[in-house]
């Protein structure tokens, strides 16, 4: 069983999270940790539970080497703020939501998912959903900056 639990959280888990989801278990699986870090991703939102990926997030992502095609949308739950040890917000608002919903003792647990990035200095991830492939470029590129700082992170709490 996984040592060390982290969920990425978007609006509908069907763009960014999900995103954020493959890249992590990608970085996990290279580093030989997939055995001690769980990564999945959920959504504020019930919008698309049960979906696939956006095919251009997963069109987009495929193109950098992480398949996201078996990822399918949860809303998150109750039980996942005690499952998981970080919980990262794309945005303002699902952080907003999130702290809403966690009960207060939980809430050290969430954080924004850029606050681990290096090279951005960007605070939020943004939806592409309504935009053009630049987006989801975008987005892939801020996800894999925070990517490996959650990954850097996760290694840092897993030597305590």
């Amino acid at each position: 069983m996984a040592r060390y639990a982290v969920l990425m959280v978007c609006t509908g888990n069907i763009c960014r999270s999900p995103t954020a989801d493959g890249v992590l278990r990608q970085l996990v699986r290279d580093a030989g940790l997939a055995g001690e870090i769980e990564v999945d991703s959920v959504g504020t939102h019930d919008y698309h539970v049960g979906e696939a990926p956006d095919r251009r997030a997963q069109s987009h992502a495929k193109r950098r080497g992480y398949d996201l095609s078996t990822l399918r949308a949860r809303e998150v739950s109750a039980a996942d703020y005690r499952h998981f040890d970080l919980i990262l917000a794309m945005d303002e608002g699902h952080l907003s939501i999130l702290q809403r919903r966690c009960p207060a003792e939980l809430r050290h647990k969430i954080h924004l998912f850029l606050e681990f990035a290096s090279a951005h200095a960007e605070r939020e991830v943004p939806d592409p959903y309504y935009g053009g492939p630049e987006g989801f470029e975008h987005v892939l590129d801020l996800v894999e900056d925070g990517c490996a700082g959650v990954l850097q992170h996760a290694r840092e709490q897993l030597a305590r």
